[in-house]
């Protein structure tokens, strides 16, 4: 025998069963919305874990991009592609990703010569043989960018904005080889030191608007989640200019994320910028 009893609440669940069905489903996305299950917004721009073996090139890369994205030396990814040192590339060009065959010259310091007895009876009226002039740039290279790379003293970086640091350099984990520095939509971005732009774009997934600034053949700096950028590729800048306007693309809160890279790797800026009083 059935109990009547029972009978409204079998009616009433009935009645109602889409707004408890509602009320398990909200009950159970608040318990899994606390678990950390995914990255936040700002770990997104770490570089693939394994370089692929090739790179197709794309519009809005450049050399320097393509090798900061995978932590390459772009004089040995040059080198590997027999590429000039113009660096140029272009849409389409597949490049292999090695930079092992870095092509920097280097010659030896040569040991002082004792002068022979040819040389030390030549008369005092023959003219010694003339000293060759200094070597050009490379081509592709200005004269002002030659210059600006030639008087850059790579000693005295200076802090690219003004802030705190909110998370540090983290030698151990390869998603964040930088620097954030909080601040404020706007706030000015300056450059650390002498250089010249060799990235402007949004083409690095997670970094937003980025400048790559080389200035030397050995140091790069990178500026990323701008609202704003000052400048361009190619355009020669000096230490202490405003280069980015602040901002938040590509994360989730206004900052500046800074890097600096030493024959393509990453090494902590701290270590680089001078201490703040």
């Amino acid at each position: 025998m059935q109990n009547s009893s029972a009978k409204p609440y079998v009616y009433l669940l009935g009645r109602y069963r889409w707004a408890v069905l509602l009320v398990f489903t909200l009950l159970f996305l608040s318990g899994c919305a606390g678990s950390p299950n995914y990255a936040p917004v700002s770990d997104l721009h770490s570089p693939p874990e394994r370089t692929p073996d090739s790179y197709v090139v794309r519009s809005g890369d450049t050399l320097y991009s393509i090798a900061f994205r995978y932590g390459l030396d772009f004089r040995g990814l040059a080198a590997a592609n027999g590429i000039g040192s113009n660096y140029q590339i272009f849409p389409g060009q597949r490049l292999r990703m090695d930079d092992k065959a870095i092509a920097v010259a280097s010659v030896p310091p040569s040991r002082p010569s004792q002068p022979s007895e040819r040389t030390a009876s030549r008369p005092s009226n023959v003219a010694a043989k003339p000293i060759s002039p200094p070597p050009r740039p490379p081509e592709g290279t200005s004269k002002t960018q030659s210059q600006v790379l030639e008087t850059t003293e790579i000693s005295a970086w200076q802090w690219p904005t003004e802030g705190s640091i909110v998370r540090g350099f983290n030698a151990s984990q390869y998603a964040h080889k930088g620097i954030d520095i909080a601040g404020k939509q706007e706030q000015p971005v300056k450059a650390v030191a002498n250089g010249v732009v060799v990235y402007a774009g949004s083409g690095l997934v997670g970094y937003g608007k980025l400048l790559i600034v080389k200035h030397s053949e050995r140091y790069l700096s990178a500026y990323a989640h701008n609202n704003r950028l000052m400048v361009k590729e190619g355009e020669s800048i000096r230490q202490g200019q405003t280069i980015a306007l602040m901002g938040d693309t590509g994360t989730d809160s206004t900052k500046l994320h800074f890097e600096i890279r030493k024959d393509g790797k990453p090494i902590d800026p701290v270590s680089l910028l001078p201490k703040r009083t």
